[in-house]
């Protein structure tokens, strides 16, 4: 095995450092706090590993080779930068544990978390807090993975996703609905596209990553594949013309005419008031949803264990 192939024992290196600075074997061991004998083999394994003889023995004291002299300082630079890295490494595990951490559903980021965020705030000093923005199923990744400590999203009773199999804690800390919207007819408030139409209705669905696509085909069974449901009948049927995983995308393809969208009344109420969108079912096509907080299985950090517990004393009520 060549020198390069050995492995290294930082022990070593703080050997070499102790026989540099005071020249003499027996001094540089009991600084070390070693027997002499195992002193001399760490500094003879070191030498092994370099290479070549870092130390003039037959000088008095031990001095330096001319190797020696130039391994010194580039050794003194590596202790150093290790000893920051470790620092830094500290550091940053610090302020992690003292930050929150979130993953959030895309439309709940952009509409429910703010404003919920803000009640808690008013209540509790949070300090930094990290969020990330995704599907459903990658937030769901994010939890299962430990690389946050909360997850945000939407969730039915009869439709368990990942997490609740798994049996993480959660919390209903508010409720939601899908409405089916459509755009407003050019001639008048009614919906271009309207469930119970005598045509196939155009149909903009979640994709498979959305939790509320999960939810949708397992509400909707009727009315998305063959399989016989509770669901109303559909005359013409349905048709699907387009797909995503984001429903503010899917809001802005309904807006455009393109079709019926089953949208959260958190992401559409200005739309509705305004006009834009139009609710294009009756109240039997409406799917009822929850806003969960989901939380990390193990202890947290204590602030993290704190906002829990603000929310399970306001669970089933916006903060």
């Amino acid at each position: 095995m060549g020198p390069g192939n050995r492995p290294l024992d930082l022990e070593w290196l703080e050997d070499f450092l102790a026989l540099a600075e005071t020249g003499n074997f027996s001094r540089a061991a009991e600084a070390r706090a070693i027997a002499q004998p195992a002193f001399s083999r760490h500094i003879r394994a070191l030498e092994d590993w370099v290479g070549v003889e870092l130390f003039d023995r037959s000088a008095h004291p031990a001095a330096l080779t001319p190797a020696g002299r130039r391994f010194l300082p580039l050794l003194e630079a590596v202790l150093a930068n290790l000893e920051a890295a470790r620092i830094k490494a500290r550091a940053a595990h610090d302020i992690a544990a003292a930050s929150l951490r979130f993953a959030a559903t895309h439309v709940l980021s952009l509409t429910f978390f703010p404003r919920w965020l803000a009640g808690v705030e008013a209540r509790l000093r949070l300090g930094p807090i990290q969020t990330m923005s995704d599907s459903s199923h990658a937030c769901e990744d994010l939890m299962l993975q430990r690389r946050v400590q909360f997850v945000l999203c939407h969730g039915h009773a009869e439709v368990p996703g990942r997490l609740d199999e798994a049996q993480y804690p959660m919390h209903q800390i508010s409720d939601d609905v899908l409405l089916p919207v459509s755009a407003p007819a050019p001639d008048g408030p009614q919906p271009l596209h309207a469930m119970g139409q005598a045509d196939a209705v155009p149909v903009l669905a979640y994709s498979e990553a959305s939790g509320l696509g999960r939810i949708m085909r397992s509400r909707m069974r009727g009315v998305f594949s063959d399989t016989p449901d509770a669901t109303p009948a559909l005359p013409g049927g349905v048709a699907v013309v387009f797909t995503a995983h984001h429903a503010v995308l899917l809001k802005t393809m309904a807006q455009e005419g393109r079709g019926v969208a089953w949208l959260p009344q958190s992401l559409i109420a200005d739309e509705l008031r305004s006009g834009a969108l139009v609710v294009a079912g009756g109240e039997e096509w409406n799917v009822p949803v929850e806003i969960r907080l989901y939380r990390q299985r193990a202890e947290m950090a204590p602030v993290a264990e704190a906002l829990w517990e603000l929310t399970a004393a306001a669970a089933g009520r916006v903060l």
